[in-house]
């Protein structure tokens, strides 16, 4: 997909200035000729000497070196940065961007989660030309967690409130949130923005203050700026403190992530190009059962299609995301079984009848309190710690009292039911291993390989046991 670069070389800048001079000392050439036609050359020795030291030579035209496709999708993204134009040296950027240097481990984190759903949020902004700095906005939302819930009742990548959620036509049932949907909330978020920043005058700082904090609390601090005589742009409006930290936190990270190496924040690279791909489906689907059949990690297929919050296709859209290696087995394979062999993908009929009898639920959160462990979270509240931890994304070492932590319906996650399918084995880190090493080592996703070691996501030691899913 092509898209503008907005950067011009130098060697086109002096190109151009080359032409520039050639036509204008031709013209002032003519412009002579035409005035003292009677006069030639020779008896102007003025004229003689200015075509001597000026005398116009032809100027090829360099050719724009072709713009390689960036195989990173960080690297595409820094191209299509829009947000930075205009911006000063400004202390309040500085605060947020001091945050993110300090604290590395949260884009870290945010872009291993992201790298399912970033190349695709990249080309929907690109289809817009919009700003690709809003790829980076479900990193201050929801740090890239489609799971993540807010005591405000925010749900989703966008963070979507129920009320927003249905007039963007995000159907919310007991068995379906379109808040979670990858593609729909996806769809959903640029909508909103698009139609702020039409409503703020193409100004995207007060449509992304908007998004945060309702377009009628910026109007109205607009007003009241307009009433007394005050600038009315972003930086000056009395808006509430976390809109004021919003679009601050926005434009830090998209310095941090512009120069990562110099905030020392690792980015692991994350390949330019479709992570999944739509497969229809004409049946209610058991989503644990379909990965099976297309050997796909079941908690992967859920990461995917977060929206089914019963992971089963019982409502929302006759489609599943897949991972595009796996996209082609799946349609293969679902086309050619019997529809005596489909019954063995579906939900069982009780699990209808539940579904059906069952109010909508809410996910439950917990506040954690000072001397609350992860052990003691799970045991008051029934649930298992490895859950605790997948629906999260934390680890022993990273709780902060005041943290709210995510309790999901479904207790049976990727730690319990798919170990349950696949052999566990320990390897033993040798120097100079690394994740990657290790997963193509054992053939598997370097990513789930991260999921079955939280605390291995950083260097890896030589003595240090990972633990590896091997199928049967």
């Amino acid at each position: 997909m092509s898209f503008s670069i907005r950067k011009t070389t130098k060697a086109d800048a002096l190109t151009r200035l080359a032409q520039a001079i050639a036509v204008a000392l031709s013209a002032a050439t003519l412009v002579g000729c035409q005035s003292t036609g009677h006069v030639s050359d020779t008896e102007n020795p003025r004229a003689h000497n200015l075509a001597t030291r000026a005398k116009p030579k032809p100027v090829v035209l360099a050719q724009k070196p072709a713009q390689e496709t960036p195989q990173d999708v960080w690297e595409r993204m820094r191209q299509g940065f829009k947000l930075q134009d205009g911006i000063a040296v400004n202390p309040r950027i500085e605060q947020q961007r001091l945050w993110f240097a300090s604290n590395p481990s949260f884009l870290e984190g945010a872009g291993d989660r992201g790298s399912l759903y970033i190349h695709y949020i990249v080309e929907r902004l690109e289809e817009r030309e919009m700003p690709l700095e809003l790829a980076l906005l479900p990193v201050i939302e929801s740090a890239y967690n489609p799971l993540a819930y807010s005591r405000s009742h925010a749900v989703g990548l966008w963070q979507f409130i129920p009320s927003t959620g249905r007039y963007y036509n995000l159907r919310q049932t007991n068995v379906y949130d379109g808040r979670r949907d990858v593609t729909a909330s996806t769809g959903a978020a640029l909508d909103y923005l698009s139609r702020l920043h039409d409503m703020f005058n193409g100004d995207w700082l007060l449509a992304l203050a908007a998004y945060n904090a309702g377009e009628g609390t910026v109007s109205r601090a607009i007003e009241r700026n307009e009433k007394l005589g005050l600038p009315t742009d972003y930086w000056n409006l009395p808006l509430p403190q976390e809109t004021r930290d919003y679009v601050p936190k926005l434009l830090a990270l998209s310095q941090v992530v512009l120069a990562p190496d110099a905030y020392g924040v690792n980015l692991t690279p994350i390949a330019n190009e479709p992570y999944f791909e739509v497969v229809e489906i004409n049946n209610r689907l058991d989503l644990s059962r379909v990965a099976a059949l297309a050997n796909i990690d079941e908690d992967e297929m859920f990461q995917l299609n977060p929206a089914f919050k019963k992971r089963m296709t019982l409502d929302g859209p006759q489609h599943l995301l897949v991972p595009t290696a796996k996209a082609q087995i799946l349609t293969a394979s679902l086309s050619n079984m019997k529809p005596e062999e489909l019954l063995s993908l579906q939900p069982k009929q009780q699990v209808f009848e539940e579904v059906a009898s069952r109010a909508p639920s809410r996910p439950r959160n917990y506040r954690i309190k000072p001397g609350d462990t992860l052990t003691s979270i799970a045991k008051a509240n029934k649930v298992d710690v490895k859950d605790l931890q997948h629906w999260n994304k934390v680890t022993g070492k990273n709780l902060k009292v005041g943290q709210t932590l995510v309790m999901q319906d479904n207790t049976r996650t990727r730690a319990t039911s798919s170990a349950g399918k696949k052999r566990a084995t320990t390897y033993k880190v040798r120097k100079g291993d690394s994740l990657y090493m290790v997963a193509k080592r054992f053939n598997v996703e370097m990513q789930h390989l991260k999921r079955w070691n939280p605390n291995s996501a950083r260097a890896l030691k030589p003595g240090q046991t990972l633990t590896v899913y091997k199928p049967h």
